[in-house]
């Protein structure tokens, strides 16, 4: 709760000295439709959805190319990967929790279990927690450290020279990204907490929202309408039918329903003004060129950007309009971002489903919501966009 209480106060302050500006009008779709077409052409992605939201409301909802190498078209109801913009709506689910008293963002994780972290048994879903047994810095690690992705573990443990899952830095004292910190998040809430998180995102976004073509795991329906990926080389990934829910990253969804999520959040529906506050506020300075490698050198303080920090399962930023939050989803065929600005309660959402998409992601956002400062080069390093 104190974290929630300090973020607060902090959203209400700039943490770059930077006034918000005009705000630009929303594109017809008329326009929006030959924009999309051209970015397309340009990144040579054959297929994307987007959605615009405006004063808290859906404007805009398109899809635009191919969902197949068959040619079947891209529609607004065809189930997409979602990818890690899972984290943002496993974050706004875990708040909820927090508001109802269940789980505090300041307690350290292991007090919610029966026995210590290390002793339970390694199994498939979840993190090897037996190899934290050695480091007792496991111990100080808590649920806002997992949500701003500053457990000091890798980004997931298979990726260590070893598989071993190890803590690199003082869990809290920076930022690097780490899905693993989300999948421990999640066994908090599903073996400390006892809840089915599939069944708690169901019923507390997918449900509430209109969102009926969204699942945090496989379904059989969605094999009618449903998105293959096209990979940098251009060749085709078919849809992962993904059996298990993992916090950081196995939604399905549509550019239809993730819309409607995207305005409630931006209007901060279902959550307490504490909450809502926390996940879009600045909660811990971010200190490297860019999130890949996670775990790389910090800059020096004065080469460290101020206008980019740890949000709740976002990351937030300071840009020509004020304050904004995004974030961003990517595999090796899947290309996602979801950027929105406080000032108007606008967002831009766009579900690729050809990873060459992102090329043209800082054209469409600035297209629909004009110059607001995303932090594209730290998101995507070198990757070279079309103008």
């Amino acid at each position: 709760m104190r974290a929630l209480i300090g973020a607060c106060l902090l959203a209400l302050l700039p943490f770059a000295a930077m006034a918000a500006g005009t705000v630009p009008p929303i594109p017809t779709r008329a326009a929006l439709d030959a924009e999309a077409a051209a970015a397309m052409k340009a990144a040579e992605a054959n297929g994307l959805a987007i959605a615009v939201i405006d004063a808290g409301k859906v404007v805009h909802v398109a899809a635009y190319g191919q969902r197949n190498a068959q040619g079947d078209p891209l529609q607004t109801a065809t189930v997409m990967y979602g990818a890690s913009l899972t984290k943002t709506v496993f974050a706004y689910t875990v708040l909820q929790l927090v508001d109802e008293g269940k789980l505090d963002l300041d307690r350290p994780i292991g007090e919610y279990f029966d026995k210590p972290l290390t002793d339970y048994p390694a199994e498939d879903g979840y993190g090897p927690w037996p190899d934290l047994a050695g480091d007792p810095r496991w111990k100080t690690i808590t649920a806002h450290m997992l949500l701003t992705h500053s457990s000091g573990f890798a980004n997931f443990a298979f990726l260590e020279p070893d598989e071993k899952l190890r803590i690199h830095f003082t869990p809290g004292a920076r930022y690097a990204y780490s899905g693993e910190g989300l999948i421990l998040l999640q066994y908090v809430l599903e073996r400390g907490l006892g809840l089915d998180l599939g069944a708690e995102m169901q019923r507390r976004v997918f449900d509430r929202f209109g969102m009926p073509n969204t699942s945090m795991v496989w379904r059989p329906d969605f094999a009618t309408n449903l998105a293959d990926g096209w990979r940098e080389d251009g060749t085709v990934e078919p849809h992962d039918e993904r059996g298990r829910v993992r916090a950081a990253g196995s939604m399905d969804t549509t550019i239809a329903d993730l819309a409607n999520f995207a305005a409630a959040l931006i209007r901060g529906e279902g959550l307490s003004p504490a909450s809502a506050a926390a996940m879009t506020a600045a909660q811990l300075p971010i200190t490297t060129p860019s999130q890949f490698p996670t775990l790389q050198d910090e800059l020096p303080p004065a080469q460290r950007r101020k206008d980019l920090a740890a949000g709740l399962g976002v990351v937030v930023f300071d840009g020509p309009q004020g304050r904004g939050f995004y974030k961003g989803g990517h595999n090796d065929s899947t290309g996602n971002t979801w950027v929105c600005v406080r000032q108007g309660q606008r967002c831009v959402v766009i579900l690729g489903n050809d990873v060459r998409a992102e090329r043209a992601f800082p054209r469409l956002v600035a297209f629909v919501l004009g110059e607001t400062g995303v932090p594209w080069t730290w998101e995507y390093g070198d990757k070279v966009f079309v103008p």
